[in-house]
């Protein structure tokens, strides 16, 4: 018999912090449906690096994406498949199973884009990041706010994300596709400094654990700028790396943070208790209302 002694988290009541999560929502779909018009950069596809290694074309580019493709399966089978009990507990493996699923989407539509750039083949590299985008902010948002959040957050992504694509490939309008992308780092950000200077950082000293979201945006931030400097790292490497394939690389290891939080989660529920009780990391649950 289903016990209904419990409301669903989703029903509690929305805190202030929520009110103003959702608000800010508001005004960013405002901003995508109303401003300026932003075009795609005109030479977005010329990649410096366009050399072939055994007849495949733009070698660099798309062997780069084998990290996506070896982290996503690593993440599904450690954090998902395998997931320690804290992990569950916290309800995270349904967010890690977008994270790292989505990576091997991205790994498939990056591959494919790169063989042959033009924007068809690019509208398919992105919206295989679309579910990465969607489980890290849920999990992030689950961690410091609530698991409504965290949902109504994740179907925002899952839904505006191909539409705001779709927008672009068929108007020529990034703008939607550029603020969702952005304000998703920019509430990552938010969400990690808020676990270094609010009071959630002090449930660590309970033995609960704080997922790395600092690294996680540093690795993302360093990926992005190895993008815009796909020309001038070709060039200070002699014509041996674009900047472009070490994007691939650096976004790839963004999320091995993750992982290795999930490790350090099975290894400390593996020690005695005794020895558990010092160093045992669990998961942070933020508040649930």
């Amino acid at each position: 018999m289903t016990d209904t002694s419990m409301p669903s988290p989703l029903l509690y009541r929305v805190t202030p912090a929520e009110w103003l999560l959702y608000a800010s929502y508001a005004a960013l779909l405002a901003l995508a449906c109303l401003g300026p018009y932003v075009p795609q950069a005109a030479h977005y596809h010329d990649f410096a690096d366009q050399r072939a290694l055994w007849g495949l074309r733009n070698a660099l580019d798309v062997l780069s994406n084998l990290p996506f493709a070896l982290i996503g399966v690593l993440g599904l089978w450690r954090g998902v498949w395998q997931a320690p009990a804290a992990v569950r507990a916290d309800s995270a493996p349904p967010w890690l199973a977008l994270v790292f699923g989505g990576l091997l989407l991205t790994a498939a539509g990056s591959s494919y884009y790169h063989l042959m750039p033009d924007d068809w083949r690019v509208f398919w590299d992105r919206l295989g990041m679309v579910p990465v985008f969607a489980g890290v902010l849920a999990l992030a948002l689950q961690s410091v706010l609530s698991r409504r959040a965290a949902v109504v957050t994740a179907v925002l992504v899952l839904a505006l994300g191909p539409l705001s694509l779709w927008v672009w490939l068929q108007t020529g309008q990034l703008l939607p596709w550029a603020v969702l992308q952005g304000a998703g780092m920019v509430l990552l950000l938010a969400v990690a400094l808020w676990q270094r200077f609010s009071a959630v950082n002090a449930r660590a000293a309970e033995g609960q654990l704080l997922w790395p979201w600092g690294a996680v945006v540093a690795w993302y931030a360093l990926a992005k700028v190895l993008e815009l400097g796909d020309s001038f790292v070709w060039s200070i490497s002699h014509h041996w790396v674009g900047g472009h394939a070490l994007k691939h690389v650096a976004a790839a290891l963004a999320l091995v943070p993750l992982l290795i939080m999930v490790r350090r989660v099975r290894n400390a529920e593996r020690l005695p208790a005794s020895a558990a009780g010092t160093i045992r990391p669990t998961l942070v649950q933020g508040p649930q209302p």
